[in-house]
This record gives C-alpha cells, sequence and structure tokens, in this order.
C-alpha cells in the first residue's frame, strides 16, 4: 500500500467513516500490560479485522490475553529480531503497539542482535526514541504501524466534566497551571503528568512513571492534589500516547487526589464506565481539560 494510501486509511478509520473494504484483514498487535490490548481487539473485531496476532511479553501481557488472539508468541522485551520475524512469518503488513511496557524493562534489556544494533544508533534512550527506532524497523519489513488510538477513538476524552463534582475555581485555576507545567515538561521529554496544590508543583512524572508521580505528589497535597496529565506538543500517535484507566483512579484515590484533569482529544480513558464509576466512588472529579 502506498504511503498516502496508508495515511487515508488511518485518517478514515480516525474519522469513524470506516469501510469494510479498506479494513485490513489481519492485524498485529504488539501487546504490553493492561487492557489495552484486550478493549483493542474487541474494537478490532467489531470494525471488521479478521485475523489479529499478538506479540507478548512475559512480565507485562496478562498471560490470559493470548486466549482473544488467533495467534501469539510469547517473547522477552528485547527481542526485536523475533518480532519482525513473527509478523513476517504471519503475513502481517499492519500493526499497533497496545499497552504499556513497564520504563524499568526497556533499561533492563538482555537484547538479541537486531535490537544491539537499533540501540547503538540511538544518541538518547528513552520511550520515544526507542519505539521510534522500532517503528522504522516495522517498516523496513513492510509493517505499518498505525496509531494506538486505532478503532479506540470513542475512548479518547471529551472536553469538560466526565465524573465526580463538578471542580471549583480554585480547582480550575490549578488544571490550567497544571496543563501549562505538564505540557512543558512533556516538550522536554521528562513526563506527561504534575500534580499541582494552589500553584505549586508537588510532583513531576519522570522515569519512576505515572502511578509513582501520584504517590509522591498526592502524599505532599494532604487530600487536595491536582494531576494533570497531557500528551506531548508533537505527540507520534503510534505510541506513547496518555491512558489513564482503573487503576490509575484506585492510585489517585490512595493518594488523596482530589482532581484528575487529562487533555481531551488526546487521551483514551479505558474502560470508560468502569473508570468514571471509580472516580464517583472515591470522591475524585474527572475533568477533560
Amino acid at each position: 500500500m502506498a504511503e498516502a494510501s496508508k495515511v487515508s486509511l488511518y485518517r478514515t478509520i480516525s474519522e469513524g467513516n470506516i469501510s469494510p473494504e479498506i479494513i485490513p484483514a489481519e492485524f498485529g498487535i504488539i501487546a504490553g500490560s493492561g487492557a489495552y490490548p484486550r478493549l483493542f481487539v474487541q474494537a478490532a473485531r467489531k470494525a471488521g479485522v479478521k485475523r489479529i496476532v499478538a506479540a507478548c511479553f512475559e512480565g507485562e501481557t496478562d498471560p490470559a490475553f493470548p486466549e482473544r488472539v488467533d495467534s501469539f508468541q510469547w517473547m522477552r522485551v528485547g527481542q526485536l529480531g523475533r518480532l519482525l520475524k513473527f509478523f513476517r512469518d504471519e503475513g502481517i503488513r499492519h500493526a499497533v503497539m497496545a499497552g504499556q511496557i513497564a520504563p524499568r524493562n526497556l533499561f533492563d534489556l538482555r537484547p538479541d542482535i537486531k535490537a544491539i544494533l537499533l540501540l547503538s544508533k540511538l544518541r538518547e534512550r528513552n520511550a520515544e526514541s526507542i519505539f521510534s527506532a522500532i517503528a522504522n524497523e516495522l517498516a523496513r519489513v513492510g509493517i505499518t504501524l498505525a496509531p494506538a488510538t486505532t478503532f479506540l477513538e470513542h475512548l479518547l476524552a471529551p472536553k469538560g466534566h466526565i465524573a465526580g463534582r463538578i471542580p471549583r475555581r480554585s480547582e480550575i485555576e490549578d488544571i490550567a497551571f497544571g496543563l501549562r507545567i505538564a505540557k512543558e515538561i512533556s516538550r522536554l521529554d521528562i513526563g506527561q503528568t504534575v500534580l499541582v496544590r494552589e500553584g505549586t508543583v508537588l510532583a513531576v512524572e519522570a522515569f519512576e512513571g505515572t502511578n509513582d508521580a501520584i504517590k509522591r505528589g498526592g502524599a505532599l497535597g494532604k487530600g487536595g492534589a491536582i494531576m494533570v496529565k497531557v500528551s506531548k506538543p508533537n505527540q507520534d500517535m503510534r505510541f506513547d500516547v496518555p491512558v489513564i484507566g482503573v487503576q490509575t483512579i484506585q492510585t489517585a484515590a490512595e493518594s488523596g487526589v482530589a482532581v484528575i484533569a487529562i487533555e481531551a482529544g488526546k487521551t483514551l480513558i479505558l474502560e470508560k464506565e468502569q473508570v468514571a464509576s471509580a472516580a464517583m466512588d472515591a470522591g475524585i472529579t474527572l475533568w477533560g481539560a
């Protein structure tokens, strides 16, 4: 498929104008942790994808997940050559990255030769640079990496109130403040989440990941912390797309977070109904900024 046609395909999917004639019959999924891979499979089947194969990772992918796909192979994080061979052997031409790979695993690799060669060419080794290089390797063998939101656009956060009480004026001001800070740290590729209160930055997400940042900031906020999560200014929608789920709400509740603000149209809310219900039960406001 020509590059222009690929762009047209994914734009059409993204806009919801899906014609069965242009949906790939087969899709590969690079399956990380959490509910994301399962929700992608459900949505892809509903959209008309006939066959789904999955690259599953030891210590990351849900052990029950392979039951949902037509073919799968377990591998370690870092076995790039095995991943490429698996997709080639399965005849895959379209793939998606769904689910998190724990940041520590990106630095605790036991890479194969293919991955060693890839990493040796990178000046910076972070999630974006590594995943971008993997996307390039997929392209070299004729596999297009689709946006991580493919088939899941209905799960993108809307603007404004999502769940919980309406935020107070002071909280709206803190959300705006947090947005500015979060956009700046994401531009610098530090992280995509901040916690603030009364115009003060409590915690900035970095290598430790979102949940640990929530715990630090929540403890300092003493029940009034505002969490803000955003996309990067030039977000590559193929990977590292901001996501929240039930686990995010649970961690926020345990840490004393009062409000969770997420960037509308750019953040996936996995299992929306369960997330909204969990936020209501915990007394947390969920807001699309």
